[in-house]
């Protein structure tokens, strides 16, 4: 029942991790702009994977703006929240594949990296809009890509957006729930 409520007090505080959900759309959102571009698909490619250095200040900054907490200290579990974070860099030589040997699948290899690695929140915060979304993003972004054949590949990160979009209103009525 103690781990229970230790969840339970990870998400109220942390308000389901609505401050890097958000700080990922906003970074989604930057490679949609990117991907309208005409410049070449590897050289977007490398703006992509650059602007995902701004995710750590855009996450702090959004979770101090909407009073979140994402240090979670005097919590037994507030480093796991970190630790999947990082787990997610352990597929990024799949994301440094795409981008050298099939670089117009780039683009859609990192979207369902984004998403897959959304999974664990799920126990973590105790929340099952994670659950839901984070295989309807990686099965919606594979049939997406599939379809697109590298053609109009900003639609990929466009759609990552908006149902990150989605996801931030369903963590928000899970939040208000627990409230």
């Amino acid at each position: 029942m103690e781990l229970y409520k230790t969840r339970n007090e990870l998400s109220v505080r942390g308000k389901n991790g609505m401050g890097f959900i958000t700080s990922a759309f906003i970074i989604w959102s930057i490679i949609t702009i990117i991907f309208l571009q005409s410049t070449g698909t590897y050289q977007k490619n490398i703006y992509m994977l650059f602007s995902t250095g701004l995710m750590f200040p855009f996450s702090v900054s959004v979770s101090t703006l909407i009073k979140a907490d994402w240090k979670f200290e005097n919590n037994p579990l507030g480093s796991l929240g970190l630790y999947l974070n990082i787990a997610q860099l352990i597929y990024f030589p799949i994301l440094f594949w795409g981008i050298i040997k099939s670089p117009n699948d780039a683009v859609m290899l990192f979207a369902i990296i984004t998403g897959a690695h959304l999974f664990p929140f799920g126990w973590l915060y105790n929340s099952k809009p994670y659950y839901i979304m984070a295989p309807v993003i990686s099965v919606t972004v594979m049939f997406l890509g599939l379809y697109l054949n590298g053609e109009n590949l900003w639609l990929i990160p466009f759609s990552l957006a908006i149902l990150l979009l989605i996801l931030i209103y369903l963590l928000h009525l899970d939040y208000k729930r627990k409230i």
